[in-house]
C-alpha cells in the first residue's frame, strides 16, 4: 500500500516505514505529525484517486529529527568587478511514516 501526499508545495510518494525529508514543520523530534492532504491511495481495495483530495485519508508519522540541508553557494553580479557571494541552507524535517489511513 502506498499514498501520494502534498506538503510544503511538493508531492511525495510514501509507504509505511518510509523516511522522507519534507519542508520544515514546527514539531519537535519525537512528536507526531498528521498529513491530511492525500491525493492518491493504493490499497487492497484498489486505487482511490482524490478530486483533488481523498476524503477521510490521513498519513501519520513521527518526527525523527529537524535538520539543515547541504549548503548552496551562489554569486550575484551587478557591474564589472562588483559581485557578492552568498550561501543558503534549507531547513527540513525528517519524518518516519507510520500509518496510512483511508
Amino acid at each position: 500500500m502506498y499514498a501520494i501526499l502534498k506538503t510544503g508545495g511538493k508531492q511525495y510518494t510514501v509507504r509505511e516505514n518510509d523516511t522522507i525529508e519534507i519542508e520544515k514543520l514546527d514539531i519537535p523530534a519525537g512528536g507526531e505529525v498528521v498529513l491530511s492532504d492525500v491525493l492518491f491511495v493504493s490499497g487492497e481495495n484498489g486505487p482511490i484517486i482524490g478530486s483533488p483530495l481523498v476524503p477521510d485519508a490521513q498519513v501519520t508519522g513521527k518526527v525523527v529529527k529537524q535538520g539543515m540541508g547541504k549548503k548552496i553557494i551562489g554569486f550575484t553580479y551587478k557591474k564589472k568587478n562588483e559581485h557578492r557571494r552568498y550561501g543558503h541552507r534549507q531547513p527540513f524535517t525528517q519524518v518516519l511514516i507510520e500509518k496510512i489511513k483511508y
